[in-house]
């Protein structure tokens, strides 16, 4: 006999029944990921989610440490960009939407910021002020509309910012190796009022797949669509196949 809580979880899976990953990495544009994107969209197909965000890292000394020279803007994105395309065409033969998004450090620290609601046009702009840090980037008319999520808050080496700057916070970051300080993180967004909450599997290594999704009514198509999504708020995450959280 079913108990009311194993109905309520029912449900919420079959109303909320597509799954995206929110935060997943690449190699070789995320240099401390494993897997190439093929590699990648094959293993979330075959766990059988729809969609999944590529959140590679887009960070300020990238441009120093991954190029012979200062690149481009122009140049800087379209190496970012190949990863995604990359993924893209793996997810027309493997059948998982691939939808872009990146994961933002500026000069001034080491935290990262997972940003949606983007194209290659946002990443130029985004180029441009990565040395002059969140404040910056919050005060660009140019980019009001891209929503930034900040990831794993209180891992080790994070420094504190105003919650003002962010449009929400990766509550649930399930990466295997790291201490992301989930309670804390989550009492967080309560005393602050966060709006937003994310879960994500932070993939980069064998095993870390599928620990987190985002479950939601409509799969979303692309960038905007998946920003639109998490604005409103009408859905669930999901934990490792098994747990199910409203935010």
């Amino acid at each position: 006999m079913e108990t009311e809580s194993s109905q309520l979880k029912k449900f919420i899976l079959e109303k909320y029944k597509f799954r995206t990953e929110l935060h997943a990495h690449t190699s070789p544009v995320s240099a401390c990921g494993d897997f190439a994107p093929d590699e990648v969209i094959r293993r979330y197909a075959k766990i059988g989610y729809n969609a999944i965000a590529i959140t590679n890292h887009f960070t300020y000394q990238y441009r120093f440490e991954r190029f012979s020279k200062e690149p481009t803007a122009e140049e800087f994105v379209e190496w970012y960009m190949s990863d995604f395309y990359a993924a893209e065409e793996a997810g027309k033969k493997y059948g998982v939407n691939v939808i872009l998004g990146a994961e933002l450090r500026f000069s001034e620290n080491v935290n990262d910021y997972l940003a949606y609601g983007i194209d290659k046009d946002t990443l130029l702009e985004i180029y441009d002020r990565l040395p002059y840090g969140i404040a910056e980037f919050r005060n660009s008319d140019r980019l009001k509309g891209v929503l930034l999520i900040q990831a794993h808050r209180f891992r080790d080496n994070m420094e504190d910012i105003d919650p003002m700057y962010v449009d929400g916070i990766e509550t649930f970051n399930m990466h295997n190796g790291h201490n992301s300080r989930i309670g804390k993180t989550v009492k967080f967004a309560k005393d602050n009022n966060i709006k937003i909450m994310t879960a994500g599997s932070d993939f980069h290594h064998d095993g870390g797949e599928g620990m987190a999704a985002l479950r939601t009514k409509v799969m979303p198509r692309d960038s905007f669509e998946l920003a639109d999504i998490l604005r409103n708020g009408d859905y669930a995450l999901e934990i490792a196949e098994n747990s199910v959280i409203l935010p």
